[in-house]
């Protein structure tokens, strides 16, 4: 194998360093000092492969290997750095790693590329400390503006707008991390699979055929606060029970429509929330995806007929916030057969996929070809600390991905 399963090691142990919560699994939040800490260690390796390296406005790291031809497109490689909370250390930096491997080898075997090659490190692809999930491959698509940055913030109220400046961003251009669809020929991703499908088939490469909608949604119930012993019960304005009738519903739904749709509600969210107190508010999320468009549409149509039915008996009133809404995206069938071919030059069994969880290959292919490959998760666990892909697993990944990339660059071992 042309890759270094002890380099890819390496990368993946000391990204595991930089977390919030040792011992409970990785927590890697945005703009915070592990997110510094890991941009260090990747700008270092992304130096030491001889790439010229930059960050664009939104906050995204970014290695460039310039090509033979002149003012070329560039193939973009590579994933997200970020964490969910107590999560587990491949879900991102997986791709990261065989991106940065891909460097590698191209500088210690000279290999000159036609088309120049951009190793990127997303920041925000989950969403975990400011809900702007998928933001870095947003922005470059331009689909983030300074006005939203305002709005999303974390915890303790940081907006993401305060956190890039204190960064030492400036969040007022965050709009020049737009890239334009003829700066970037292709961008290929490498992610673990994240459930059980490679494993139990014996299979060694995932392609990725389509990655599936996703709507992600905010609602907020409000009612009327009183006491819970001495309110009867014909005389209360309950947000929870507004809140968890819509929210029963929700599943059933997603059950009727079938054909793989699924709908989730997995945040949730008691003002004032107290023992005794008939709560006054309650917000939580709905995350609706499927590989049909039509059929998002119907379940979000179902929640807030819901809403509106409940919130009128029980006199409460809701607002509906959209956030993360990407349609359902095709890989590009160019990049899907060459992917296929290396896998059958290689020996490497492989099985079409589609994706259930949502990537920055589906944001990026609003502005250029877009590729997926999946190696095996153990047990399908992942988003949590048990999460793992043996390292010869993710090695053969890197094979196919290398060999991929040199394809779209115009290369050749």
């Amino acid at each position: 194998m042309l890759t270094k399963l002890e380099r890819i090691r390496r990368d993946i142990e000391e990204l595991a360093k930089f977390n919030a919560t040792p011992g409970k699994g990785l927590t890697r939040f945005s703009l915070t000092p592990q997110d510094r800490a890991a941009r260090r260690y990747l700008r270092d390796e992304m130096i030491g492969c001889g790439l010229r390296i930059f960050e664009d406005a939104a906050g995204n790291l970014i290695g460039r290997r310039e090509g033979q031809l002149k003012d070329a497109p560039a193939v973009m490689i590579g994933s997200h750095f970020d964490s969910v909370k107590e999560g587990g250390n491949f879900d991102g930096p997986a791709g990261v790693t065989v991106a940065l491997e891909t460097a590698r080898v191209l500088l210690e075997r000279n290999i000159q590329t036609q088309y120049p090659i951009e190793v990127v490190a997303l920041i925000e692809e989950e969403g975990g400390r400011f809900g702007a999930g998928l933001y870095g491959s947003r922005a470059m698509t331009g689909k983030v503006d300074a006005a939203q940055l305002k709005e999303r913030k974390d915890a303790d109220g940081v907006s993401m707008y305060e956190a890039l400046a204190a960064f030492g961003f400036d969040p007022e251009q965050v709009g020049n991390a737009q890239r334009q669809p003829e700066t970037v020929k292709a961008f290929l991703e490498l992610h673990i699979e994240q459930g059980p499908i490679l494993e139990n088939g014996g299979f060694d490469i995932g392609i990725v055929r389509q990655i599936v909608g996703i709507q992600q949604l905010k609602v907020l119930v409000k009612g009327r606060q009183g006491h819970a012993g001495t309110t009867p019960m014909a005389m209360r304005s309950d947000a929870m029970d507004v809140a968890a009738k819509v929210i029963a519903r929700i599943g059933d739904s997603a059950k009727e429509v079938g054909d793989g749709a699924v709908a989730t509600v997995g945040w949730i969210a008691v003002k004032p929330g107290g023992y005794n107190i008939i709560p006054a508010e309650v917000a939580f999320s709905v995350d609706i995806r499927s590989g049909r468009a039509e059929h998002i549409d119907t379940l979000v149509q179902k929640v807030k007929e819901s809403l509106a039915l409940f919130s009128a008996n029980a006199g409460a009133e809701y607002e509906i916030t959209p956030l993360t809404m990407v349609a359902p995206v095709q890989m590009g069938p160019d990049i899907v057969a060459k992917e296929l071919a290396v896998c059958e030059k290689l020996g490497l069994k492989s099985k079409w996929m589609s994706s259930g969880a949502g990537h920055d290959a589906m944001v990026m292919a609003g502005i250029a070809e877009v590729g997926l490959l999946f190696v095996p998760s153990r047990n399908g666990l992942s988003h949590c600390s048990e999460e793992w892909t043996d390292y010869e697993a993710l090695q053969k990944g890197a094979e196919v991905y290398l060999h991929t990339v040199l394809e779209l660059a115009g290369a050749s071992l």
